[in-house]
């Protein structure tokens, strides 16, 4: 995996709750450098990587000058990932 980044669970708001966690401004502008041709509208970047060794296939979101990472509740229930847990997250850009 070509990226990594470690961060806390937070929780943004919306209709419903969403989990995140978010890479560092210094990581962010190294994928900023590499997603120019991968953002499909928005800034949005597909990744594939993986958590704790379970797979993981989402988008990153541009927030606030670094990337937010969502965490999709089968990943998160799997791995008994709560709110402001520690995660480290492996990823590269782009669909597999």
């Amino acid at each position: 995996m070509e990226f990594k980044c470690s961060g806390n669970v937070f929780e943004w708001r919306g209709p419903a709750p969403f989990y995140f966690v978010s890479t560092s401004p210094q990581l962010s502008v190294r994928i900023r450098e590499r997603s120019r041709a991968l953002s499909y509208g928005w800034g949005v970047i597909h990744i594939h990587g993986k958590i704790r060794g379970i797979a993981l296939q989402t988008a990153i979101i541009p927030k606030e000058g670094v990337y937010f990472i969502p965490l999709k509740d089968a990943v998160r229930k799997a791995l008994k990932i709560e709110l402001d847990d520690r995660v480290t997250v492996e990823f590269d850009l782009g669909k597999e």
